[in-house]
């Protein structure tokens, strides 16, 4: 009679702790839907408080690039010369512009207006940024979140929805290459801290896939590029060197240079230029 007491009393502790744990996981999707609202509503104020326009040089150029691809397709894209760009020189777009961004609108656009929701292409550009911003709000906690903690993890993505020098990158009309680039950066740090944690050759294949991501996006890729490669030399020093810490790092400079080199602004120079030689050096 005892035991069959103390196996009750054990189901229903074993009850209430999953209760306990649906109820933190709910309100932590509630919490980080809430901080993805705030990070996209915060950069809004200068659409509500003036109008909705592409605002600055790089971000009309980029829209210009943008609104060129939806009306004539990615081959026309990789193959125009704009002679209205470097007048009177021209450019030719393909080979010179990182083209992450441009790809991620206009796919944007054509997704909702093959639901049948017409927006325009200046609207996307608009807008563009600070969807990315919940984005990259969210990749924040699950980066932090791998590393410390639930916690922490809303803690750090509540403080990159709000902080000025990103809001500054991401506002409203600021349809610049930071628009999804910071995205990219944090959720490639995420995937390989990941990687990190359980050894898994599918992470470790997303992230070469986000640095791909990023390198369309921005030149800004390079941090990336040198920032791990010191991590794993300080693991390598201290002793701390793991199967884990290869399968991360390989396939990400292996798969993820190979990519980089298609990317035609960048081409072979993710083998030829000094800042990559770091991570060839740590394989």
């Amino acid at each position: 009679m005892a035991e069959l007491e103390a196996g009750s009393i054990s189901m229903a502790a074993g009850g209430g702790g999953r209760l306990r744990n649906a109820l933190s996981g709910v309100l932590c999707a509630f919490t980080l839907l809430l901080i993805g609202v705030l990070a996209f509503s915060i950069r809004l104020f200068s659409v509500i408080k003036y109008e909705s326009v592409i605002h600055e040089f790089d971000p009309y150029f980029n829209y210009r690039v943008t609104q060129f691809l939806s009306k004539s397709g990615i081959y026309e894209f990789w193959n125009w010369f704009d002679d209205r760009t470097w007048y009177p020189l021209g450019r030719v777009i393909g080979g010179t512009v990182y083209p992450g961004l441009t790809l991620t609108a206009g796919t944007i656009w054509w997704l909702l207006n093959s639901l049948n929701i017409p927006l325009s292409v200046e609207t996307v550009c608009v807008f563009t940024a600070p969807i990315f911003s919940a984005n990259a709000s969210w990749a924040t906690y699950l980066l932090t979140k791998e590393a410390k903690g639930h916690g922490a993890g809303l803690m750090a993505a509540t403080i990159l929805a709000m902080v000025p020098s990103y809001i500054s990158r991401s506002v409203a009309g600021s349809y610049d290459n930071e628009a999804v680039a910071i995205f990219a950066l944090i959720f490639t740090f995420y995937l390989y801290v990941k990687t990190l944690n359980t050894g898994s050759l599918f992470y470790a294949t997303l992230s070469a896939l986000s640095y791909f991501y990023m390198v369309c996006s921005w030149g800004g890729y390079t941090f990336i590029i040198n920032l791990i490669p010191m991590h794993v030399l300080l693991c390598i020093v201290t002793g701390r060197y793991s199967s884990r810490l290869y399968v991360a790092y390989a396939p990400l400079v292996v798969l993820g240079t190979l990519l980089a080199a298609l990317v035609p602004v960048v081409g072979f120079n993710a083998v030829l230029t000094s800042e990559h030689f770091a991570s060839f050096l740590c394989l």
